[in-house]
């Protein structure tokens, strides 16, 4: 016994010591094959992370797990994931392990966790699928014959795909299907000719065909058995129920896979004619539990799928659903809906996808005593569609939170009626083919309330109506309210259909008037999580900004007698708007504000994610105080202005970028500017740099200062002013001023003051005491003033020395010329005869001459008289002495 024990327990150690190395033996010999029949059939690339063999995890069967794996299309899909996973685990036999090279290994079990695949047909119906190789196609990999088998041979017991995601989009005939959270598993006996498949599957799916969204994001579920023709591809629905959110169907016939194409034999219905069955279709999302609702009525669905599914064909269909005379009612609700009818039709009895139609025989519903009725058709899907609805009746929005469990995104309220009919084809609305859009009836909104946490107050539509006729839709009258906001408008709408069906622009032509139009009420949070029970007031500062419509294709005429923008107010205001591409362009706005009056053109654009703008501006008489005050960029145009307290005009020609409240951005603003003063009074208190210059120039007189008719002209780049030459007057001394400063405040300016020359001080003083005094008094000279530092800490540079400098070669220039004067004078009496006050008086042998010409003695020449003047007048004196001597 002792030895059959020890026996046992070495053939025990010796199977364990197998289990654990055999995945070192085989792995690289089932990798090495694994990419010999990827090389061998398929035309595409494939990789995988990791490769790995396993005999515990599946025992008794040898588990092969290929982790992070992708396959990636070739021409004419270059590039495209065909499909991807985290894992692919391939169960076998461990006796599969010990085959020869020459035998198939059987797979008995296939898991694929957190898979995408990607099905693709394009326009020209080549499929992303179709990687196996040609039989005509070349080898890629020369030892690998033809004939050699294929390695793996799928027998499978049993099948799951886990957590994945399956999409199918063909592009040829605009059909879209999108399976997300997919689990699904199957257990048979795929090795026999006919067996059984019990299944079960779960997912989230959508459907759209064309521009129609059949199913979005609606929870399907299905448990099936299925009869088995492999032989034949045949599979055949037994016992069976699936669900479309809470709608129940059941299925009969069969699906067949042929060489060339897909045969489908079904036939749907809803088990049970429960009221319920329609509630089931809406999302939960939506209606929430149907636990303890009550229902009244039928509905029903029945419907059949017959006939070949390939490139150009779909099956036939006639899908019924019906109701009469139902109603429900939630138990936590006040109100139930009544009188509910329903007849539609989905139809196709030629197989081609452009003949499938819905025709809605009625869908009528009541709710207290207002009923609203649809009925008509929409035709050719996926061509050209054709749509032929009426509608008439009365919907009270706030009636839909109280019959539905429904959670809007935002609260809403009024009583919507319609009365119209229309008729159009797709590709009118999308050429803009208004003529073919036969629309007629009347349509109105009273009392309608839309609050949302993203506005800081709800917008009230007091009342609103239109009247609708082909290629005419007016708006008659419509009066809003939203916080201190009131509007009037009326107009024209150019494609109120194609707005509502394409998602076009809205188009049209409008006058609107307001008695007070506040643009904070219309400051939107630009935020995607704010939700019906979010408190508006917790969202920041930074998050709020004006937005204009990207939908808007339309021009406003609009006057309004009061406009605020943040603490500014502007009456009388009257102008166009024209918007469009989230551009709003401004012509002949007018305004009066700050005392004055405004006018400007240009445009703001909020297409970008920084707004930016472009304006001409003009501002006529507008009070100093208040404008510079009250509006940052005059600030810090000219920050001096504060000091000043009068009437001003100004020009401007600004660009530059906008905040998100569409403030300008000062550091952006390019452009230039014209400044009048009309007349102002200059308060030196008012600025530090005022005060400088007062202080270092005692005789200027700062106070009570008058300024008037001065022009400047000024330039702006990336936050720096440039202010050219201009002149004025204080107390009769001429200022020329001209310089720069920056948005930091920092400065730097030149002044060139035309000053009283007796103002420089006691140097100057004795210089002048060479003049003639009246001539002293009036001499000015030109005092050069530097300013730098900042407006609120300025340095005042005073070149005194370059005055005086330039004064004292004025006075002597002034000495000289009166010399040059002197002596030229003395000139003209000797060489004229003129008399002079000096020889008036003289007299000849006691008698007076006056007015008489003294006549020279006979012996002295006038060449010698000359010489001894002008050598008496330009250094010739010491001679004249030596001669007196001799």
């Amino acid at each position: 016994m002792k030895k059959f024990l020890k026996i046992t327990g070495i053939v025990v150690l010796i199977l364990i010591i197998a289990l654990v190395a055999s995945p070192f033996l085989f792995k690289d010999s089932l990798e090495k094959l694994l990419v010999k029949n990827i090389n061998k059939n398929l035309n595409a690339t494939v990789a995988w992370n990791d490769f790995d063999l396993s005999l515990f995890s599946s025992f008794p069967d040898a588990a092969l797990v290929i982790s992070d794996f992708s396959v990636l299309n070739k021409a004419p899909f270059e590039g495209d994931t065909l499909a991807s996973g985290k894992t692919l685990k391939l169960d076998m036999g461990i006796t599969q392990l010990f085959k020869s090279s020459d035998d198939p290994i059987k797979i008995d079990a296939l898991e694929l966790d957190e898979a995408l695949v990607n099905i693709r047909l394009d326009s020209l119906g080549n499929a992303n699928y179709d990687i196996a190789l040609k039989d005509d196609a070349p080898i890629v990999d020369k030892t690998i014959s033809t004939e050699e088998s294929t390695g793996f041979t799928f027998d499978l017991q049993q099948y799951a795909l886990k957590n994945s995601r399956i999409n199918y989009s063909d592009d040829s005939t605009q059909t879209y299907l999108m399976l997300a959270n997919v689990n699904h598993e199957g257990t048979g006996d795929f090795s026999a000719a006919k067996s059984k498949l019990d299944t079960e599957t779960t997912a989230v799916v959508s459907f759209k065909m064309g521009d129609v969204a059949y199913l979005s994001e609606n929870n399907l579920t299905l448990d099936a058995v299925f009869d088995m023709d492999l032989e034949n591809q045949k599979y055949t629905f037994l016992e069976n129920e699936a669900k479309i959110n809470e709608l129940a169907l059941t299925f009969d016939g069969f699906v067949k896979i042929n060489e060339s194409n897909n045969e489908v034999d079904l036939k749907f219905k809803t088990p049970s004619s429960n009221f319920k069955n329609f509630l089931g279709v809406i999302p939960k999302a939506y209606v929430k539990e149907l636990d303890g609702v009550t229902t009244t009525g039928n509905f029903t669905v029945n419907g059949i799928l017959k006939g070949i599914i390939d490139e150009t064909k779909i099956p036939t269909m006639d899908i019924k659903v019906r109701s009469d005379n139902a109603s429900f009612k939630y138990p936590s609700l006040p109100k139930a809906v009544q009188n509910i009818s329903i007849n539609a039709d989905l139809i196709n009895t030629t197989g081609l996808l452009q003949d499938t139609y819905l025709n809605i025989g009625g869908l009528t519903f009541k709710i207290d005593d207002e009923i609203f009725n649809v009925n008509g058709s929409i035709k050719n899907f996926t061509d050209n569609m054709l749509v032929d609805l009426a509608l008439k009746g009365t919907i009270n929005l706030a009636n839909i939170e109280k019959v539905f469990p429904v959670e809007l995104d935002q609260d809403l309220s009024g009583v919507f009626k319609a009365d119209v009919t229309t008729n159009f084809d797709m590709n009118s609305v999308e050429k803009e083919q208004y003529q073919n859009i036969k629309t007629n009836g009347t349509a109105s909104i009273t009392d309608f309330n839309y609050a949302d946490p993203a506005f800081p107050n709800p917008i009230k539509i007091e009342n609103a109506n239109i009247t609708m006729a082909t290629g005419n839709i007016v708006l008659n009258d419509m009066n809003a309210t939203s916080g201190q906001t009131d509007l009037n408008a009326k107009g024209s709408i150019q494609n109120l259909i194609p707005w509502v069906m394409a998602k076009q622009d809205l188009k049209g032509n409008f006058n609107v008037t307001s008695n007070t139009f506040n643009v904070n009420d219309f400051m939107i949070a630009e935020t995607k999580t704010a939700t019906k029970n979010s408190n508006a007031s917790k969202i920041s500062a930074e998050e709020m900004g004006i937005k204009i419509p990207d939908f808007l294709d339309a021009t406003l005429n609009f006057n309004a007698k009061k406009v605020i923008y943040d603490d500014l107010t502007l009456d009388n205001a009257k102008g166009t708007v024209s918007i469009k591409n989230e551009t709003a362009q401004l012509s002949n706005v007018t305004s009066s504000i700050f005392g004055g009056n405004i006018a400007l053109n240009g445009n703001v654009t909020t297409k970008s994610d920084v707004p930016t703008f472009t304006m001409d501006l003009d501002l006529s008489k507008i009070d100093i105080d208040q404008s510079f005050s009250k509006m940052p960029m005059l600030k810090f145009l000219a920050p001096i202005a504060k000091a000043l307290q009068g009437n001003m005009n100004t020009t401007f020609k600004l660009n530059g970028n906008l905040t998100k409240d569409l403030t300008p951005v000062l550091e952006s603003l390019g452009g230039s500017a014209y400044a009048q003063i009309i007349t102002a009074q200059v308060d030196g208190n008012q600025t530090p740099l005022l005060n400088a210059l007062g202080s270092q120039l005692s005789f200027l007189n700062l106070d009570k200062l008058e300024l008037r008719d001065i022009d400047t002209n000024l330039s702006f780049d990336n936050g720096n002013i440039v202010v050219k030459p201009f002149d004025f007057d204080v107390k009769g001394i001429k200022i020329t001023a001209a310089g720069s400063h920056s948005l930091s405040n920092s400065i730097n300016y030149n002044l060139k003051m035309d000053v009283p020359a007796k103002y420089l001080g006691s140097d100057v003083t004795k210089i002048l005491t060479k003049l003639d005094p009246t001539e002293a008094d009036k001499m000015t000279v030109a005092l050069p003033v530097g300013l730098t530092g900042s407006f609120t800490n300025p340095k005042v540079n005073l070149n005194t020395k370059a005055a005086v400098t330039e004064l004292t070669q004025r006075i002597v220039a002034k000495q000289k010329d009166n010399l040059i004067e002197k002596g030229t004078g003395i000139l003209g009496d000797l060489l004229g005869g003129n008399s002079n006050s000096n020889n008036a008086g003289n007299s000849t042998n006691g008698n007076t001459n006056t007015g008489t010409t003294t006549t020279p003695p006979k012996d002295e020449k006038p060449k010698e008289i000359i010489k001894d003047v002008l050598g008496g007048l330009f250094g010739g004196g010491k001679k004249k002495k030596k001669d007196s001597i001799n």
